[in-house]
């Protein structure tokens, strides 16, 4: 790497490292300044689209947009080949991602019928069918990598859930919709029916495709060199993105806290983010899947693109702030879980390899006065998983 980038690979692994204590800054922020980001929101270039394909390009808006372009700059189609031989678990990914939460809503709505509040239920049910019909996040790949899961399988799940969110969305919102009551149900079949689409295409599809489309042209080298920046520019893009969403719903959370709502919206979405983790390592070990791609359908089921879900309820639902709670829970809450599940794999793998005979290499001859403990040490350190 060239001196240009050395400083900025710093930036990267800086922001990367502290991003989770940076978020909730930023939600502290919204909560306690949020003029800027009301004013971030107010700035528009107006509605952008094709024929009836349109939506207004919103500063959040087109925010949103640089993620995904950029996350389709990273994109490896030639990574992806092994899946079209083995459909099997990306079709089953894809379907457990749209499933699996609907049912768990319509669980909740079944419970929450005893709660003393039904404005408060509604909030919950119509933040919760956001986060459900939202594609898998692009984020997900990172944690997998890390874990070192099957990174084709990992992309494919990020990709085919992105490329069918303009069908699977809009069905998602109006499952949920049948058992949301008055003007939240009525809310979530119009968001269903009108501007989701559009906004999935122009907001999330077309960007990706483009960044997809841009990278393949560039080439992996050229792509390589400019990573920190785009790491730079993803990290402070999404911090105030998060900022300019959150600026909505939390001053008045904060103004006027309702305890027993914030309460049960965290446990809610805390159990739905762990079961979503859980169902996905299960499904993929009833079909026979190795680790890798347990790993990999994991994290998938597990993280949702929360930022799309975050503009899309600004834009359409800005008359119920509050179903933005239960989103801005989601997506702190799906970081914290993806790094305990990093740690108890990783910890996993150590004991795993400390429990295998250790005859990967000879050894070098020990010092004659070294501690038997060291000896054993040296040996397993050899013998560790590298991590990505």
């Amino acid at each position: 790497m060239d001196d240009h980038g050395r400083p900025m690979a710093r930036i990267a692994g800086f922001l990367g490292r502290h991003f989770l204590a940076l978020l909730f800054a930023s939600y502290a922020a919204a909560a306690l300044w949020p003029g800027p980001g009301l004013g971030m929101r107010s700035l528009t270039l107006g509605r952008v689209g094709v024929g009836p394909i349109r939506t207004e390009a919103s500063l959040p808006f087109l925010m949103l947009a640089c993620l995904l372009f950029n996350a389709g700059l990273n994109v490896r189609l030639s990574q992806l080949g092994g899946l079209v031989r083995r459909p099997r678990m990306l079709g089953t990914g894809l379907a457990a991602n749209v499933f699996f939460p609907i049912v768990f809503i319509l669980a909740v709505s079944w419970w929450m019928t005893w709660w003393h509040n039904l404005d408060e239920t509604q909030n919950l049910l119509v933040g919760l069918a956001l986060i459900a019909s939202m594609p898998i996040a692009g984020s997900s790949t990172a944690w997998s990598q890390n874990a070192d899961g099957d990174m084709p399988l990992s992309l494919g799940l990020v990709l085919g859930s992105t490329f069918l969110s303009p069908l699977l969305t809009p069905m998602a919102l109006h499952a949920v919709g049948f058992v949301a009551i008055g003007d939240y149900g009525e809310d979530l079949h119009e968001l269903a029916s009108g501007h989701t689409g559009s906004f999935l295409a122009i907001g999330v599809l077309a960007p990706s495709v483009l960044g997809i489309l841009v990278g393949r042209a560039l080439g992996p080298h050229r792509v390589g060199a400019i990573k920190p920046h785009l790491k730079v520019i993803n990290s402070l893009v999404l911090l105030a993105l998060n900022y300019s969403n959150a600026a909505i719903s939390l001053p008045q959370a904060i103004a006027h806290p309702d305890l027993d709502f914030l309460t049960v919206t965290l446990a809610v979405v805390t159990s739905l983010c762990v079961l979503a983790f859980v169902v996905g390592w299960v499904i993929a070990r009833v079909l026979g899947a190795g680790r890798d791609q347990r790993i990999a359908l994991m994290f998938a089921l597990g993280m949702n693109n929360n930022g799309t879900g975050l503009v899309l309820a600004s834009m359409a639902l800005a008359d119920h702030p509050a179903v933005m709670v239960p989103i801005i829970f989601y997506n702190m809450v799906q970081h914290l879980v993806a790094g305990a599940a990093g740690a108890l794999i990783q910890r996993s793998a150590r004991a795993s390899a400390a429990n295998e005979p250790i005859t990967a290499a000879p050894a070098s001859p020990a010092p004659v006065d070294a501690h038997p403990s060291r000896v054993l040490a040296d040996r397993l350190h050899r013998t560790q998983p590298v991590q990505g």
